[in-house]
Formats: C-alpha cells, sequence, structure tokens
C-alpha cells in the first residue's frame, strides 16, 4: 500500500500495523516512492541476520555431563534388534 508522507505521520500506528500484517508499506513523498517500513521479522530475513540451518542446529541445547557420558559410552556400530 502507498502512503502519503503527511498520512504516514498522522497514522504512524496504523501504518506499522499495516506492515506487520499485509507486508511492506510504501511512502510516497510527492508522488514518488521515498521509504518502505517493513515489519521487523522481513527486515531480518532480508538483512542476512537469521541464522543459517548449520548455526541453528549448533546453538541446540547444551549436553549435561550424565548425558555426554552416555553417548561416549555406547558402541561405534549400530546395533540392530530386528530379525531380517
Amino acid at each position: 500500500m502507498n502512503w502519503h508522507l503527511q498520512d504516514a505521520k498522522n497514522n504512524l500506528s496504523k501504518l506499522v500495523q499495516q506492515a506487520r500484517e499485509k507486508g511492506p508499506q510504501t511512502i510516497t513523498l510527492r508522488g514518488k516512492p521515498a521509504a518502505v517500513v517493513l515489519a521487523a521479522e522481513d527486515y531480518d530475513r532480508l538483512s542476512g541476520k537469521t541464522k543459517t540451518l548449520a548455526e541453528y542446529l549448533l546453538t541446540g541445547p547444551v549436553w549435561d555431563d550424565s548425558f555426554a557420558e552416555e553417548v561416549n559410552r555406547r558402541p561405534d556400530t549400530m546395533l540392530r534388534d530386528i530379525d531380517l
């Protein structure tokens, strides 16, 4: 949606709400696009501030000592308890 600068100033809370609910909102100055208001989530996504999948996986929960010991105690080969 396009907003004239004066309308955007007079209705800032509505402008922000529209950006969050309906997507980017363009503010025009003398009929030409001058600025765009984005929801914070959209801005983070576009600016690359969100974590990559690898970063997300590496920041998982910390293993406590007993869980780490259990993982280290497991055999290196997978055991299968099924009859083929």
